[in-house]
């Protein structure tokens, strides 16, 4: 019998993820909560007001144009939160360091959680702290949980989602992704790609606030929006319809994309919300998210369609492609 093993691409947010998931990972723990694959899950019992995620990080490098291990850390958390229309409650951070490694960079890192959390707010109440030998360890990997609050009848899911709906980005896609293939590759265009790293939870309570009949929301890290849009388009059973040019790409991401071969709409994002609302309410989203740095250049870059869930893009040329998910991750270590 041909021996199984975890490879890289398992850990880029594509099939080859997806597959581990469903195939080894979730049969085994079994329940209807975690059968949902959603970013964030309601916790049993709880009548369906509280909501929990877990997260690890292993970014290569740990500090990148725009933010760092530990902002990254309670960001991707926080998000995960406001996917499911909760409020974050309380987070808790798991460290396993390098022996040797440095205090210096470790406080600066756990400044950075400090000051992230503090923005959104969301305090950190628990965690632990576990040291292995030299080289065991790349420095520094962070493990972050998040507990939610969801206030009555506010849960966000993809069941909510009905044809003619629209889906709305609240910025430019790529720049994660390229500010840390820029970082490794040492390699510049002319303009600094920084990394849009945030906690998004203003942003999120504008949205809310303003259409509250908002269906569902996703954050498109690994895999990028086109891995999201994917599993979104299949867990309702419709299909997803893309506007190319409406798509937001800043121009040096445009640019490192074509040096590199990458498609911006794979690549991770670390600071972007896809919420799916109703046709009426599209104004009244973006107006709410352009309040907001993060949200400045807002779009809606899609509709819900009836058919084959699948999505596809029309390009500018007036063809369209299908989005097909990645295998695996275009850069591995990006979050």
């Amino acid at each position: 019998m041909e021996k199984r093993s975890v490879m890289l691409a398992h850990g880029g947010g594509g099939r080859a993820a997806r597959s581990l998931v469903e195939e080894v990972i979730a049969p085994i723990f079994d329940n209807s909560e975690l059968a949902r694959l959603e970013d964030a899950s309601r916790i049993p019992g709880s009548n369906g007001r509280f909501v929990m995620t877990q997260d690890s990080y292993v970014v290569s490098p740990r500090f990148f144009p725009g933010g760092d291990i530990g902002k990254l850390a309670v960001s991707g958390t926080v998000n995960d939160i406001l996917t499911t229309g909760a409020e974050p409650a309380a987070l808790s951070v798991g460290l396993v360091l390098e022996e040797g490694f440095s205090i210096d960079e470790l406080e600066r890192i756990l400044v950075s959680m400090k000051k992230t959390a503090d923005s959104v707010p969301v305090p950190l109440i628990t965690g632990d702290t576990k040291v292995v030998e030299r080289t065991k360890c790349d420095g520094i990997y962070i493990s972050t949980a998040g507990v939610g609050i969801v206030e009555r009848n506010r849960y966000l899911t993809v069941d909510r989602i009905e044809p003619g709906d629209l889906l709305v980005i609240n910025g430019p896609v790529g720049n994660h992704e390229a500010a840390i293939t820029a970082a490794r590759k040492e390699y510049s265009l002319g303009s600094d790609i920084r990394s849009d790293c945030a906690p998004l939870s203003g942003l999120m309570r504008a949205v809310l606030e303003a259409v509250p009949e908002t269906r569902c929301a996703r954050d498109p890290t690994r895999g990028g929006v086109g891995a999201v849009l994917v599993e979104i388009s299949r867990s309702c059973g419709l299909g997803i319809e893309l506007e190319e040019e409406a798509i937001p790409v800043e121009g040096p991401v445009s640019s490192l994309c074509d040096l590199f071969g990458m498609d911006p709409l794979l690549m991770a994002n670390e600071g972007k919300m896809i919420v799916v609302i109703p046709k009426k309410g599209a104004r009244r989203c973006l107006e709410a998210m352009r309040r907001y740095p993060e949200g400045a250049a807002a779009a809606v870059i899609g509709a819900v369609a009836e058919g084959k869930p699948r999505v596809t893009v029309r390009t500018a040329y007036g063809t369209s492609r299908v989005v097909t998910m990645p295998k695996g991750a275009q850069l591995p270590r990006i979050c």
